[in-house]
C-alpha cells in the first residue's frame, strides 16, 4: 500500500456542513472541538473544510451527521499527539493491516480494527 493519502471525494465548507446537518455554525465548531468532526485547510484560500467521507447523509443509517465511529478514533489520534492535519493524513492513507484507508474501514463499520491500528501510534 502507498504512503500517500487518498483525496476525499468531496469537501464541504463549515457553513455547508451546518446547512447539511441543520445546525448553527457555532454548533459545527463545537463538533470540531469535541473531536466529533475534523476540518483541515483546503482549496485555494486554505479555508477549513470537512472531507465528505466523514459525514453521513440523510439516507444513511445514523445520518445526517458525523460518522459516529469518528470521535473515538480522533481522540485516540489526539492522545498520540496528532493534530488535525496529521489525523486527516492518517485517516486517508491506506494501511496494509486494514487493507484500506482507516476512513474506508470506519465507514465499513470496522471500528475495532481501526482503533487497534490507531492505538499503536501512541507507543
Amino acid at each position: 500500500m502507498t504512503d500517500a493519502p487518498e483525496d476525499p471525494t468531496r469537501w464541504y465548507s463549515l457553513p455547508e456542513v451546518a446547512e447539511m446537518l441543520g445546525l448553527r455554525l457555532r454548533d459545527v465548531r463545537s463538533l470540531l472541538r469535541e473531536h466529533r468532526l475534523l476540518a483541515v485547510p483546503h482549496g485555494p484560500n486554505g479555508a477549513r473544510s470537512v472531507p465528505g467521507e466523514l459525514l453521513l447523509g440523510p439516507d444513511d443509517v445514523d445520518g445526517p451527521g458525523p460518522l459516529p465511529a469518528l470521535r473515538g478514533t480522533l481522540i485516540l489520534l489526539a492522545d498520540a499527539g496528532y493534530d488535525a492535519e496529521e489525523s486527516f493524513r492518517w485517516l486517508f492513507t491506506p494501511h496494509a493491516e486494514l487493507e484500506a484507508t482507516p476512513i474506508a474501514a470506519l465507514r465499513a463499520r470496522r471500528t475495532h480494527a481501526v482503533r487497534r491500528v490507531a492505538q499503536t501510534l501512541a507507543f
